[in-house]
This record gives structure tokens, sequence and C-alpha cells, in this order.
């Protein structure tokens, strides 16, 4: 590919070579970024695909086609999904000024489960429960790298 084809995008501050003559090899990174936030806002605010897609008039595996970005969003849905979200467009496509928020802390925060997890450990009363629940969880990360880690180097 010549660098007269690549066009430059900076979406959630990760640079993207988007090659225009390409045939199709897989969702374009602009359309999965804008799913992504989609995801993220939608999540955030506690509504569920099903909900969104009644709003839009479409199925929720249209909206996980959409999170997924393997479905390009329309402007007029972009703008249905934004009014829904009470957003902007300009913030579901990254065209704000500054994020309104730690953007690694959205990110975080489409992991599956993660949301139900926060949730769960928010509703812990007792302050000692919530730092053995944060010392297990430790633990069990730790646990996990030192496996992975024994395996590799079985490997080699």
């Amino acid at each position: 590919m010549r660098d007269s084809e690549k066009v430059r995008c900076r979406i959630v501050s990760k640079d993207f070579s988007v090659n225009e003559n390409s045939e199709d090899q897989g969702p374009d990174p602009i359309d999965v970024a804008v799913g992504h936030r989609i995801r993220v806002r939608r999540k955030w605010l506690g509504i569920s695909q099903s909900t969104l897609a009644d709003h839009l008039g479409v199925s929720f595996q249209q909206v996980q086609k959409y999170e997924r970005g393997a479905n390009r969003v329309s402007a007029s849905m972009l703008v249905k999904i934004a009014q829904k979200l009470d957003t902007s467009v300009g913030e579901l496509v990254g065209e704000t000024a500054a994020p309104l928020g730690d953007e690694s802390l959205f990110e975080k925060l489409a992991v599956p489960g993660a949301v139900q997890l926060l949730e769960a450990f928010a509703s812990v009363q007792q302050p000692a429960m919530r730092t053995a629940i944060l010392n297990l969880t430790r633990s069990l990360i730790e646990e996990s790298s030192d496996e992975r880690t024994l395996s590799i180097r079985r490997a080699r």
C-alpha cells in the first residue's frame, strides 16, 4: 500500500491507517470506535440493547452489529442513538475537544461484566469486606499471571 492511499484518523487517542482502496477486510476501525463509544455510553446509562433497539426501531442484533462495528451507523441513526443516550453525535464520533472523563476508565467499563462487578462492589457496606474483595481479586490476578508465565516457560 502506498502512503498516498492511506487516510489517517485520530480516534480515542489512537491512530488508525485506513486503506481507501482495499477490499473488505473486516470492520473499519472508525466504525469499531464509534460502536465502542455507543456501547460504553449505553452501558454507563444502564440501557439494554433491546431498549435502545426498540427506540431506534431495529432489532437488538442490529444494535450489537453497530456496537461491534460490523454494520455502519447512518447519520440519521447516529442522531437517534445520541438522543436516546443523552449525548451528542460529536461525542459518539470522537469529535469533542476533550473527553468528558478518563477514556481508559470507559474502556475498562466496556469489558463484559465490569459494570455488574462495580455495582456489586459498590453495594458492599463494610470497608473491611471491600478490602478483602480487592485483596482476593489481586491475588487471583497474580496467580493467573504466574500460571501463564510458567506455561510459557514450559513451552520453550
